[in-house]
């Protein structure tokens, strides 16, 4: 097998020397209205890669990448606060047999992180891949939420563009009595 990086060869899909510094997180921080929103990496660094998420390779390239940040994020915040926490993926309708948002949150399952996959699912399939604030705001996700009520959340998505599929999950999430503590995402498209 072969470094999806770098092609040298590796027994995993990204080798020892790209894991260490081409993908080694770099953590950001946005705030979207009232909701902190953390991202690993940035988008442009990691976009083939991104692009991956609807083919068979994605979910190799989806599962090494939530390991190099995600799995060691959440093991990080429950060193420090051991409550238990849910973890609330958007979205996760399986696309091309997996759901990349699903591995993601997977990656953060312990006994003090409940993963409720599938739990809020959007009814409009519209893509907002590429697509202007104005569209996202004129075509709502439509969220609806089937888990558990009463509980402290992490929101995991892909990609922070605009923010509007964040804010209006959370606003779902809200009326449903889960209190989002903040959001995490793989990549953050801003510039």
């Amino acid at each position: 097998m072969r470094c999806l990086i770098c092609h040298n060869l590796s027994l995993s899909t990204f080798c020892k020397d790209c894991k260490k510094s081409i993908l080694k997180p770099d953590m950001t921080k946005r705030q979207i209205g009232t909701l902190d929103v953390y991202s690993f990496y940035k988008y442009t660094h990691i976009q083939e890669l991104i692009h991956t998420k609807h083919t068979p390779l994605g979910y190799k390239v989806f599962n090494a990448l939530a390991k190099l940040s995600f799995t060691p994020f959440i093991d990080n915040f429950l060193s420090v606060d051991n409550r238990e926490i849910y973890v609330i993926g958007i979205d996760e309708n399986p696309k091309n047999s997996f759901s990349h948002v699903a591995v993601l949150t997977h990656a953060m399952k312990r006994n003090n992180a409940k993963v409720k996959y599938a739990s809020l699912l959007a009814s409009s399939n519209m893509s907002y891949s590429g697509q202007s604030l104005e569209f996202r705001l004129s075509n709502p996700r439509k969220f609806t939420y089937t888990g558990k009520k009463n509980i402290d959340a992490i929101l995991v998505d892909d990609i922070i563009t605009t923010g509007t599929t964040l804010q209006e999950a959370m606003i779902v999430l809200k009326k449903n009595d889960v209190r989002v503590q903040f959001a995490l995402t793989l990549a953050d498209a801003r510039e």
